[in-house]
């Protein structure tokens, strides 16, 4: 009976040490599919960010081809503007002489009138200067001189007037500025 008993003891034994190699393969199994698994999700992790990164170019990529169109049809009209302004000039000396004809006067000043509409329409905005702070983005200080009348770096008087297209300097106004 004893022998029995040894022989029942080492088949136990034998089972016990059968059943741990598979489990220490179990195991190892387990770990290798949750380094497979961790592989995969930093992989899934590296295209999501990819992806989002993709998505962010791309939105900023259509805001910007956005703004260049809003800016090639806001400014498509600079140059016949510009030029035009030389004839705004012309218009406005030729209204400080006095004319023989008072209708004739009157005529042109309504042409005046409608031409600075329609640019204003387009626009065409005047640039303040007179008794204004210098500031060089907007004037171009072509003399000083000394005025009691006015503060130290205040434009005294505007020697051709200044204009902004759409909130751009076109052409800055030509002042004399208070030393």
């Amino acid at each position: 009976m004893e022998n029995e008993e040894v022989k029942e003891d080492l088949k136990d034994q034998e089972q016990t040490s059968e059943e741990q190699p598979e489990t220490e393969s179990a195991e190892e199994q387990q770990t290798d599919a949750c380094d497979s698994g961790a592989e995969q999700t930093e992989e899934d992790e590296a295209l999501q960010t990819k992806y989002l990164r993709l998505m962010a170019d791309f939105q900023n990529f259509k805001r910007r081809a956005e703004k260049e169109k809003g800016d090639i049809y806001a400014y498509a009209n600079e140059k016949i503007v510009v030029e035009l302004l030389a004839v705004m000039d012309n218009f406005e000396r030729a209204l400080q002489h006095e004319a023989a004809d008072e209708s004739f006067a009157e005529g042109m000043k309504m042409i005046f009138k409608q031409l600075t509409g329609v640019l204003e329409k387009a626009g065409l905005e005047e640039i303040k200067a007179e008794e204004e702070d210098f500031d060089p983005n907007f004037h171009n200080a072509v003399m000083t001189e000394d005025n009691a009348d006015y503060e130290s770096g205040k434009v005294t008087e505007v020697l051709q007037k200044g204009y902004l297209l759409n909130k751009k300097v076109i052409r800055p106004s030509m002042v004399k500025v208070n030393n």
